[in-house]
């Protein structure tokens, strides 16, 4: 009954179903996605016929409101007043058509807006369209004879869709297309780790045709034997010896709830949303200081942007490997069921959601979510003190944090997407990357025989991994302690003594407030600083600013490209890590919002230019992960988790660590038991 209970799932939308109103941050729930669909398809402003949608997401209302809604009177009208808002994007007669629909009362739907979009990009691909376009190549004649010519079995042959880019083609000439590779599978379920190299096909999705064929070389396939991962068909067992099983058991039950969409746990309050873009969507977090005896916010909305993962070689099946996994494939689509006791410890509770289909229709996707408390060890914080002559003073305190957790399979990686809440107020941001490297088919089966740059790493024979960035761009509106905000850098900078003393130098800070986006863009690589957003309007007890640090965590990589190369244009963002712009509510999407085909003409990079003042503004800072991966054998076939990410961290938030009256263990608090055990624990 217990493991019953520790893994019951919590589902969101089914709160969000329930007779209360829904809170206007809430994800669409199922009969508002239905509604959503009768009012598009219903809608005379879009053309008759074949109707495709691509995207359906919440359109939140204004942040005023919602801010009156969140942090007004409780009982005030405003609270049942805000609408419930939908923005879609669907094709319908070779077009991106942007709707907006009214769903406040479910059984009326209507249309406020529609627009056709007419500049560069295409809108995310359709899971229905991928399954569709991969379909057809064994009914291509000229694909059979490459696959004939491999000497391959055409049952086990596997493609995928990989969008195309782009490389300074006219709009005029845009056609809504990608390419499809294909892979061989056999024994193995790694069929990436076989790639049917020298092959490539193009597909027209609005004509759902193949409308180029090219097999330009034919390479060894690799073999399958070495390339699985699945238990038991891995190898021989693990050498060492094995770690003894092991859960965390919380006899007093979790120490967090969840009402609809809120959590709420230690000082901590939030709101978890879901969009089928983004993924996982954290708003209105905010923190109860004892001392102030008050809620304080923290964060307005944050959520995942962007991922882009440009591959390094400029080979013809290669040079436009240059993935926009957010808006090209789109994260929530591939975030799938989460593991109970694998992905997310026993302790844990799931959280479900639902996205639109490519007919509109509602689909669950179930265990997408995952929060628990984590008991890793770590101490919060300690002193001994043995300066007393008569007696040893030991203060520890253990560090426990709560995470949300969404896992994104998008195509051969895994990104493990973290949100750290801390008890000392402090919010870390994790990204863990696992899953299957991208390879290469090749003749080489030994490194002595690279003469020449092989763009890549050759990781078992025939099979080279090619080089290739990661980089997780973070959307997140900073509230600290209210609306208005600045972005702090205080470098610290050396100086020489002339105080008369021995020492030659010293360093203290020199402090910048960013006046403009252009103050604000930061490559954390450079000269050692501090990065803060602060709240110039509210000042502790000592007259400080309270803030938040920005504290790089690993993971600090910018793009190398040439700022003229046309994967660096889509995404030029990549260059700075930290990025700080005034807020608007439309400035999203760090590509633009169609990414597939875009141009670098929307986005983030394109809004930075403008220059717009950002000293006590509402502002977005906008964070990027960044990884060089450069393979190793250890990472085939399956790599083992690298991560990295960072930190906001209370800078003069509190008027002193917040931490300090919590209780050493034993003293009023149930037993956490870390248990190892060897048998049945039911």
């Amino acid at each position: 009954m217990l493991t019953t209970l520790l893994l019951a799932a919590v589902s969101i939308l089914a709160a969000a179903a329930s007779t209360h109103q829904p809170h206007p941050f809430d994800p669409l729930s199922p009969a508002e996605l239905t509604a959503v669909r009768d009012a598009v398809l219903a809608s005379p402003l879009v053309p008759a016929g074949p109707l495709t949608f691509h995207y359906v997401g919440l359109d939140e209302p204004d942040k005023p409101d919602v801010l009156s809604y969140a942090y007004g009177n409780p009982t005030s009208s405003s609270r049942s007043a805000l609408p419930r808002r939908a923005f879609v994007v669907a094709r319908a007669g070779g077009q991106s058509h942007e709707l907006r629909v009214d769903v406040t009362d479910a059984a009326a739907p209507a249309v406020l807006a529609h627009a056709v979009h007419r500049g560069a990009g295409f809108p995310t691909l359709t899971l229905d369209e991928q399954f569709a376009a991969v379909a057809l190549p064994p009914a291509h004649p000229p694909f059979v004879e490459s696959v004939r010519r491999r000497g391959v079995d055409m049952a086990d042959v596997l493609c995928a869709v990989f969008p195309v880019g782009w490389f300074g083609d006219l709009p005029a000439k845009e056609r809504r297309v990608v390419k499809l590779l294909c892979f061989v599978a056999g024994a193995t379920a790694n069929f990436y780790a076989r790639p049917l190299e020298g092959v490539t096909l193009v597909v027209d999705l609005d004509r759902m045709a193949i409308v180029e064929y090219k097999d330009r070389v034919v390479l060894p396939v690799p073999k399958a034997e070495g390339t699985d991962y699945r238990a038991g068909k891995a190898g021989p067992p693990y050498a060492g010896r094995a770690p003894a099983p092991g859960t965390v058991v919380q006899p007093d039950g979790r120490g967090f709830d969840i009402d609809g969409h809120f959590v709420r746990w230690a000082t901590w309050e939030f709101h978890v949303g879901f969009d089928v873009r983004a993924g996982t969507v954290i708003s209105l977090a905010s923190i109860h200081d004892a001392e102030a005896g008050a809620r304080r916010r923290v964060l307005y909305r944050g959520f995942v942007s962007e991922v882009f993962v440009p591959y390094m070689d400029p080979a013809e099946e290669w040079y436009y490997r240059t993935f926009l996994d957010a808006g090209e494939y789109g994260l929530g689509l591939w975030a799938f069921p989460l593991q109970p006791g694998a992905d997310c410890p026993a302790n844990a509770a799931y959280l479900d959601g639902y996205y639109a289909g490519q007919d509109g229709k509602p689909v669950e996707n179930k265990n997408m979510i995952c929060v628990f408390e984590r008991y890793a060890g770590d101490v919060a914080w300690r002193h001994t003190e043995a300066g007393f002559p008569d007696r040893l003073i030991t203060e520890v305190r253990p560090d426990v944090s709560l995470v949300v957790r969404m896992v994104v399979s998008c195509g051969n990686y895994d990104y493990v997407l973290d949100w750290e809440f801390k008890t000392s107020g402090s919010i870390k941001f994790t990204v863990s990357l696992t899953g299957l490297l991208e390879v290469k088919g090749t003749a080489y089966t030994h490194a002595d025989q690279i003469t020449e740059d092989a763009h890549g790493t050759l990781v078992a024979e025939n099979t080279l991994a090619v080089y290739h960035d990661h980089y997780v761009t973070y959307h997140l509106d900073l509230d600290v302690d209210g609306t208005n905000n600045s972005f702090v850098k205080n470098t610290v900078a050396t100086k020489r003594n002339v105080a008369g003393t021995p020492r030659r130098s010293y360093w203290t800070v020199r402090r910048d407030v960013a006046e403009t986006e252009a103050d604000a863009q930061v490559d954390v690589n450079t000269a050692p600083a501090d990065l803060l957003v602060v709240n110039p309007n509210k000042r502790t007890r000592m007259g400080n600013e309270v803030g938040y640090r920005v504290i790089p965590g690993g993971a600090t990589a910018a793009s190398v490209l040439d700022d003229d190369d046309y994967p660096q244009r889509r995404a030029s963002y990549c260059k700075k890590q930290v990025r700080v712009t005034p807020y608007r509510k439309a400035e999203k999407w760090a590509p633009g919002l169609y990414a597939d085909q875009s141009t670098g003409d929307d986005g983030l990079a394109a809004w930075s230019e403008r220059n717009r003042a950002v000293r006590n503004e509402d502002i977005v800072l906008w964070y990027t992960v960044g990884i060089h991966h450069i393979p190793y054998q250890d990472d085939f076939p399956v790599m083992p988790t690298v991560s990295g990410g960072f930190e906001l961290r209370p800078a003069n938030f509190f008027e002193r660590n917040p931490l300090l009256t919590t209780r050493p263990p034993g003293l009023d608090q149930p037993p956490l038991v870390n248990c190892s055990c060897t048998g049945d624990s039911r």
